[in-house]
Order: structure tokens, then C-alpha cells, then sequence
């Protein structure tokens, strides 16, 4: 077999909660003005009371909504594959799974959270949302879900991706959002996720109408991810392995990372394996420190690896982990031991998402093929030991949206 179904009804029904596995409590944020742990009155301009409490909530797990449960249903449970073909191809004795999230109707996982955060937001009466978005696909995800909810959406793209990926633009639009180019006071500049971040809190402090939605790093964020881990977990006892050997996942700011890996935390046995983008190596070379989430200094300051909340990443095509810092979650993790993390530049990405796509078949988003990359390096190493070793990591979203990069990769136009 290569594909193991779940079938609908078994689309989890509560969140998985690691925060009472960290051992040490996370640090909490601070507000941007008093240096002073934030309390619900200061976040309550820009979430609903729901989400504030999930973000510091120590319940092992919370219940999901049926409203929401109605929605995932669209696309979930997704697949549980097997790459056979790719383990063929590296002569490898890995068995090597992924978790297929790029089969949602935004094309990645990012609609795990978003209409949670779509729902939550409408049950609360709101509006409108603003948020930002780097390469698209949560920009794409909130539109999706915010239609879905009857929600007004307005996204800040940064420019960058605004400009090397417009049908992601036509998605957005299509699902009703509107869409502009961040920063939006420097049209010279290629943006960030910081600067756009900056611009979404701006607008969403500026009207009574109108919430802030965050599509990574917060911990309610990736607790709503948690649905990916909970339902591979299921679906490697069904493919006859009792654990995987290490769990995958690219991150920027952690949430298909969080998502795929954090059901898995308490399994000492399981190594967990963060990788990032050598051009924007926050785990690998930033500083443990509290930061801004954004340029400007509007977000309450959270303790996380960054390299600088004013640092600029490169405009590299996987414009999703383009992000100055991580989450608090996955920065705990990393700083203790318990993850990992590796960085990679861009030619090596796209040299593994191409043999990828000629072993497999499918094309991933460019954040995707960082995770690859690992992947197959991990196959070549259980190669080389001569050692069985299970591979999960999560296929985080497909990449027919970012033909420009394989088109720049393939005729020797692409940077590191």
C-alpha cells in the first residue's frame, strides 16, 4: 500500500495541547510599551476571548468545535502517503511517509487554523479581518475560511511574493478578499513578514469593526495544527509502524512544523527536526531573546530565537519561512534539546523538490521542499548506517502557485 484514509468521521475532535509537556513554562509575553506580562484586556483588541484563552491555556486538550469539525470535513482526514518511488530512487532502507496537506482547498495546511480562528472570530460578531501573509498561502487560507464564515478579509502580501506570485493574488481575490502589497508606506521595499505583520495590527487597531488573525508562531495557532500529527500518529499504526524515528517539518514561524511534530514531543524515542532557510536561520543562528513580532514595534514582544525584529530576509521564493523569529513553542523545544534544527540554502531546496517531482510526481510549494531536503539527507544517512529507519514529515502544500521559482531554478536564474 502506498495511502492510508481515515475515514470523515474520525477527524480529530479535540486540539492536542504540549504546553504541559514543556517542563519549564513559557515565558510570557510582554506588552510593547510597559516591558509587563500582557493580560486578556490588552490582546482583546485583536483576537476573540476564545483564542486568548486557548493561547495560554495548560488543558492537555480542548475540545473543537462542531462547526468547525463541519469544515475540516471539506478535505480531512488527509492521506497518510508512502514514497516508495523516492526511497527506490536513494536505494535507501528508510521507509520514508508524508502527511498530504497540500489537498485542502487553499492547497496547504493553513487552513487548520484559519477556519478555527474564522470561527471563533464570527461567533464573537466581528466583521472583518486583516492579516498579512508571505508567499500567499495563509493570506489564501483566511480568505477561503473567511468566506466560508461571512467575514470581510484584508491581506498584506509582502511585496516580494505580491510580485513573484500573482495568482496567488487571484485566489485571495477570488475568495473575496482584498489584497495589497506591504509594506504599504515604502513601495520600494520587498517587504517581510514583520513589516507586514506591522501593517495588518495597524489596521485592526484602527477599527472597532475589525480582528488581527495570525496564520503562525502563537500557541493557539499551532494547537489548532495539531490535527496533522494526531491523525498521522493513527495512520503510521495502520501503515504497521509503532513510531517514526524522526518527524520533519520546514519552518518560519512553526505552525506545519508544530502541527506535524508536537503529538509526538512526549515520545523521547522520536526525534523532531526543524528546517529553515539558510538565508533566514533563526534557529540555527539567531539569539534566544524577547522580541517584536513585527518591524514596527506593535506586537507584544515574545520570547523566541530572532535574528533582529528590523532584520530583512533575502527575497527568496519560499516566502512563507522569510519570518525574523519563531514560535515561543518551537523556540522552547529547540533551546532544550528536544528539537532539532538545520538550515539549507535555496539551490539545494529546489535540487530536492525537483527530484521529488520526478520520483513522485507531485511539485511542492518551495517551503515544502526545505523539509525534503532534510528528508532525503536523513534517507542517505540510514543509507550509509545500513539501518531501517522510519521518515515522517509534512507535505505542507503543493507548489503549482510557484512555477516561477521552478522556472528560475531551472534555467539557471536562481540566487542563493
Amino acid at each position: 500500500m502506498n495511502r492510508w484514509l481515515l475515514p470523515q468521521d474520525r477527524v480529530p475532535e479535540a486540539w492536542y495541547n504540549v504546553t504541559p509537556h514543556l517542563g519549564d513554562a513559557l515565558a510570557p509575553p510582554l506588552h510593547p510599551a510597559t516591558r509587563q506580562p500582557v493580560g486578556p484586556d490588552d490582546l482583546a483588541p485583536l483576537f476573540p476571548m476564545e483564542l486568548i484563552a486557548q493561547e495560554v491555556s495548560t488543558e492537555p486538550w480542548i475540545t473543537i468545535p462542531g462547526p468547525i469539525i463541519d469544515v475540516l470535513r471539506l478535505w480531512r482526514p488527509t492521506p497518510l502517503v508512502r514514497a516508495r518511488r523516492l526511497e527506490e530512487a536513494l536505494d535507501t532502507p528508510a521507509r520514508i511517509y508524508f502527511k498530504d496537506e497540500s489537498v485542502s482547498p487553499a492547497g496547504s495546511h493553513k487552513p487548520n487554523t484559519a477556519v478555527a480562528q474564522a470561527y471563533y472570530n464570527a461567533s464573537g460578531g466581528v466583521q472583518r479581518l486583516a492579516t498579512e501573509t508571505g508567499a500567499g498561502q495563509w493570506g489564501s487560507a483566511l480568505s477561503f475560511a473567511g468566506a466560508l464564515f461571512g467575514l470581510e478579509v484584508k491581506v498584506y502580501m509582502v511585496r516580494a511574493s505580491y510580485l513573484q506570485k500573482p495568482y496567488r493574488r487571484v485566489l485571495m481575490e477570488t475568495w473575496g478578499a482584498s489584497v495589497v502589497p506591504s509594506p504599504v508606506d515604502e513601495p520600494e521595499h520587498p517587504g517581510s513578514l514583520g513589516t507586514a505583520i506591522s501593517d495588518a495590527v495597524r489596521d485592526a487597531a484602527s477599527r472597532d469593526d475589525t480582528h488581527y488573525a495570525l496564520g503562525s508562531v502563537l500557541n493557539h495557532v499551532l494547537l489548532h495544527q495539531t490535527v496533522i500529527g494526531l491523525e498521522a500518529r493513527e495512520q503510521l499504526q495502520m501503515a504497521g509502524e509503532e513510531r517514526p524515528d524522526v518527524v520533519i517539518g520546514c519552518c518560519g514561524g512553526g505552525s506545519n512544523l508544530g502541527g506535524i511534530s508536537l503529538p509526538f514531543v512526549p515520545d523521547a524515542a522520536v526525534r523532531l527536526l526543524a528546517v529553515e532557510p539558510s538565508s533566514c536561520p533563526t534557529l540555527t543562528k539567531g539569539a534566544f531573546d524577547y522580541d517584536f513580532g513585527d518591524v514596527a514595534g506593535l506586537t507584544p514582544l515574545l520570547a523566541m530565537y530572532t535574528l533582529g525584529h528590523d532584520f530583512v530576509p533575502p527575497a527568496i521564493h519560499a516566502g512563507g519561512l522569510r519570518y525574523h523569529g519563531d514560535s515561543p513553542i518551537i523556540s522552547a523545544l529547540v533551546r532544550s534539546g528536544r528539537m532539532e534544527a538545520v538550515a539549507y540554502p535555496q539551490k539545494d531546496i529546489f535540487e530536492a523538490a525537483v527530484k521529488f517531482a520526478r520520483t513522485q510526481g507531485t511539485v511542492c510549494a518551495p517551503e515544502t521542499g526545505h523539509a525534503i531536503r532534510a528528508v532525503i539527507d536523513e534517507a542517505l544517512v540510514a543509507k550509509e548506517a545500513g539501518e531501517e529507519r522510519v521518515i515522517l514529515f509534512d507535505y505542507s502544500g503543493h507548489g503549482l502557485l510557484d512555477l516561477s521559482a521552478y522556472d528560475d531554478f531551472l534555467n539557471d536564474r536562481l540566487i542563493d
